[in-house]
């Protein structure tokens, strides 16, 4: 049995507030001097950029869609070990999920699975003792999920907030924290949500720092971690990236392959535990970014190109043609998904990219967003033919073609269609896939890494 504090931070719908309350816990706790774990519910890549900032330690995701509901708990354990908190930023409303899919991907769904107290953020900017009915509901929908108490955001005065404290009080719901309206704190915004920590790490911080000094100031803290304290030990065995039997490597002298990871700000889309897997795999993972750096990697054997937004950087990205090249004629596996994607192709809005993939990348108006069911259409760096597995797309980029003669995938659910493009020795789609939910993803690439490292040592020697 292991037991970790923890909240999960949920909304009646999107927009609330979740973020700022969730940052600003992790980080005036984290300020406190606890150990404090970040969590994101959902395939969100924006909102653990900030909650790394707030606590120190990398922002994880738990998605019971993309890794499975047995996996929820030991994934958290797994992020949380050694931590005296943890906080679980939830997604859109608590009870909203997978289209279709009931509960599944849910907040609800996730503070169930982790048997943890909900608190709920409650834009009031609009209600007075309607606030209680609201709530009401919301505690009261699902007996499984245990609503431990409210934060009243966006308040407009100190008589407003007597009136909804009395509210909730007759309908005997704590009110752990009200953040009046004068305070409120804007994050920038652009197309697909809130604009990456990495964009504007000093303004981030700054931004961090505020939201921190705003739950301090609006937040019963002592209360709020009383509540995390009520959550029961979980019985389930921390998450650990699979090894693979014996030694990773070979003979030579360069045993574990150098994989190359994108970041940086145009490539800032990731899950923590992709690295973990391919580390775990026998690969030595080594960052590099495509905006500053003029080459690749010493060593490297193969590259994954994450998401992000080339499309805001593209003259940047197409500016450092030295790398470009180096792309272009790399003849190791390639891994990449949705900004790695747009940046292997010919151009992206005009502006020339690496010609990896014969194929043009256009902005447009139409948000695709949404979970999808994939089967591999055939064998690639990354997959083998008739893996089955489930992602996300999130983009408002259009690649022409969407598919090449050799498809990535094809989508199964929620409508059939062939997208990406695989190769000997590139798998490109828009498709984001938790690695964590198909750990054969990783061994297989680094097998494929190894393989080819090993065929540079022998000429080496």
């Amino acid at each position: 049995m292991i037991s970790v504090p923890r909240l999960v931070i949920a909304a009646p719908s999107s927009g609330s507030g979740k973020t700022t309350v969730a940052t600003g816990l992790m980080a005036a706790f984290a300020g406190r001097g606890l150990a404090v774990s970040p969590h994101k519910v959902g395939p969100d890549y924006i909102d653990p950029g900030y909650h790394a900032l707030a606590t120190g330690r990398p922002g994880r995701n738990l998605d019971p869609y993309l890794c499975g509901t047995e996996q929820i708990a030991p994934l958290f354990l797994h992020g949380a070990a050694g931590c005296e908190l943890a906080v679980v930023e939830g997604v859109m409303g608590l009870f909203d999920g997978a289209s279709g899919e009931g509960e599944l991907a849910s907040t609800a769904q996730v503070a169930k699975l982790l048997r943890a107290p909900v608190v709920l953020v409650v834009d009031a900017s609009s209600q007075a003792r309607s606030v209680a009915a609201l709530v009401h509901g919301f505690a009261s929908w699902d007996p499984l999920v245990r609503l431990g108490g409210v934060v009243l955001n966006k308040v407009g005065s100190p008589r407003h907030e007597e009136v909804l404290r009395a509210a909730l009080d007759e309908a005997g719901v704590p009110v752990l924290g009200a953040l009046h309206r004068a305070g409120i704190l804007h994050v920038p915004s652009r197309h697909l949500g809130l604009v990456p920590a990495a964009e504007r790490a000093a303004q981030a911080r700054e931004w961090v720092a505020a939201a921190a000094a705003g739950v301090r100031e609006g937040c019963d803290l002592e209360a709020l971690l009383a509540l995390a304290r009520t959550a029961p030990a979980l019985d389930d065995a921390p998450w650990q990236p699979p090894r693979p039997p014996g030694e990773p490597g070979t003979r030579h002298r360069h045993a574990r392959p150098v994989i190359a990871v994108a970041g940086g700000a145009a490539f800032t889309f990731g899950y923590a535990e992709q690295s973990e897997l391919l580390t775990a795999a026998g690969a030595q993972v080594v960052p590099f970014d495509p905006l500053a750096d003029e080459s690749l990697p010493e060593r490297t054997a193969a590259v994954v190109l994450g998401g992000g937004f080339p499309e805001l950087h593209a003259a940047e990205l197409s500016a450092n043609a030295r790398l470009r090249a180096e792309i272009a004629a790399f003849r190791g596996p390639v891994a990449a998904e949705c900004a790695g994607l747009l940046y292997l192709g010919r151009e992206v809005d005009g502006v020339p990219m690496c010609g990896v993939l014969d194929t043009t990348a256009t902005m447009t108006d139409r948000l695709t967003l949404g979970y999808r069911e994939a089967v591999a259409l055939g064998d690639s760096p990354l997959a083998a033919a008739g893996t089955r597995l489930r992602g996300h797309e999130f983009h408002r980029t259009r690649v022409e073609p969407a598919a090449g003669p050799s498809p990535a995938w094809g989508f199964t659910r929620p409508e059939r269609r062939t997208e990406g493009f695989a190769a000997r020795n590139v798998h490109a789609s828009y498709l984001h896939v938790h690695w964590a939910g198909e750990p054969s993803l990783a061994r297989r690439f680094v097998e494929g890494a190894s393989k080819d490292a090993s065929k540079g040592a022998s000429r080496d020697e």
